[in-house]
């Protein structure tokens, strides 16, 4: 079976970043994504969506190298300081690689 190394970004962050999170996605150079609610504990404390601002979503983006550092890069800048964020970066291989960027 023939795969190709791709990079997934995964952006776990609050839920109302959505709007915004995904303009920015689009803007620079996300070809689709997907977003899930998610709940859990971690240094700005419990995030369990029973306060409708307290949600927070896992947002996954399959891309080329060069776009997931580009918009790993723009949302460190951006929200990092003042927003409860993390994201990551691993290795993937997916099967239909044109549907991922070159």
């Amino acid at each position: 079976m023939h795969t190709e190394r791709r990079k997934l970004l995964t952006i776990v962050t609050e839920a109302p970043l959505e709007q915004n999170l995904l303009k920015d996605l689009e803007r620079l150079g996300a070809g689709g994504y997907t977003i899930t609610d998610a709940r859990g504990k971690g240094s700005r404390g419990v995030r369990n969506a029973q306060w409708e601002h307290s949600g927070t979503i896992r947002v996954e983006v399959v891309c080329d190298a060069a776009t997931a550092d580009a918009i790993a890069a723009h949302l460190k800048d951006r929200y990092y300081d003042d927003y409860a964020m993390i994201l990551f970066i691993s290795d993937v291989d997916v099967l239909r690689p044109a549907k991922f960027g070159a």
